[in-house]
């Protein structure tokens, strides 16, 4: 019976660190939004003082902030509104065995 659970245990641990690895990945991507979602705030204020790049990378918990890989904005022409692509890379738990990749998040808001 120890023989059997010692041979299933990796296999356990294997399924236990891509489950981890997964809910990172995923929250990283709730993390993007959340920055493209008070980046496009910030861009569309009217406060000289309100800096959307600033504001974005404050909206990252400060374990994923060196992973903050681009900020973007693009006004839409003929409108008010303005769209905030912010990218954030997917850390991963074992440094160096595998690269995650990084994840995309855009958000538009209406001008004043």
């Amino acid at each position: 019976m120890a023989l059997e659970f010692a041979g299933f245990l990796p296999l356990l641990l294997i399924l236990g660190l891509c489950a981890i690895q997964l809910g990172v990945a995923a929250y990283t991507a709730s993390q993007a939004g959340t920055a493209a979602r008070a980046g496009a705030r910030a861009e569309t204020d009217d406060d000289f003082r309100t800096q959307g790049e600033y504001t974005a990378r404050q909206a990252v918990s400060g374990w994923l902030q060196d992973d903050f890989q681009e900020f973007d904005y693009t006004p839409q022409t003929g409108s008010r509104e303005v769209t905030v692509t912010v990218k954030i890379k997917i850390p991963s738990l074992l440094p160096g065995v595998a690269d995650w990749g990084e994840v995309e998040r855009s958000s538009t808001m209406p001008g004043d």
